[in-house]
């Protein structure tokens, strides 16, 4: 209840429609710097959840290893693909106080790092 409750008094500090600009701007943001690593989306952008970002993992790129390593190097930790999409699919949330510039930043640094 503490946890909703101080999350909510964020939420009336920033302003709603403020907290949607956010999460547009940072997955704006996390957008350029996965193309930029030559990493695809899997989602039309007209359909696209600025929270959650469906990219496809890099042809010839362990799944399992890379999200591994972000892990245990960068204490960063990004969600495998589900069913179908096991092992062909990275979910990279940017969610409330976690939709961040820093944040942003952090996973394309982590992400370039790593598929070096």
């Amino acid at each position: 209840m503490y946890a909703l409750h101080e999350s909510l008094l964020m939420l009336k500090e920033e302003g709603l429609e403020n907290a949607w600009q956010r999460h547009r701007d940072m997955h704006n943001l996390l957008k350029a710097e996965l193309e930029a690593l030559g990493i695809q989306f899997l989602v039309e952008e007209a359909y696209r959840l600025p929270q959650l970002n469906a990219v496809a993992v890099p042809e010839g790129v362990d799944d399992a290893a890379v999200r591994a390593r972000l892990l245990n190097d960068y204490n960063l930790e990004i969600g495998a693909g589900l069913g179908a999409l096991a092992g062909k699919a990275w979910r990279i949330g940017l969610m409330g106080y976690a939709a961040k510039r820093e944040n942003v930043a952090l996973c394309a640094k982590a992400l370039s790092d790593v598929l070096k």
